[in-house]
């Protein structure tokens, strides 16, 4: 079943993918809070503590989504599908002309 890329219906693990990553922060962010609160009994510290490092490992994490090579269902999304080009991007290399 092939959709054009106005069609496109992300599927559900599409759209959880950002809470997935919030998620993951935020038990982070429980852990060292709970670490902190344990050790100094300050709420100060245990407060600044885990909102650091939930932004920390929300910057990873979305960092690291980045960095990986999109699919042919994301490249769909994006509207960039086979032999598209994006507004402004010169047409892909065809190889050497004889």
């Amino acid at each position: 079943m092939t959709q054009s890329p106005g069609e496109y219906q992300p599927s559900r693990q599409d759209r959880l993918r950002p809470a997935e990553y919030v998620g993951g922060a935020a038990i982070a962010a429980i852990f060292v809070g709970v670490i902190c609160l344990v050790a100094t009994r300050d709420w100060t510290i245990t407060l600044i503590g885990a909102g650091g490092v939930f932004i920390i490992v929300l910057v990873a994490l979305a960092l690291l989504q980045m960095a990986i090579k999109p699919n042919a269902d994301e490249r769909a999304e994006l509207g960039e599908g086979d032999g598209e080009t994006g507004p402004g991007e010169p047409p892909a290399p065809q190889g050497p002309a004889h």
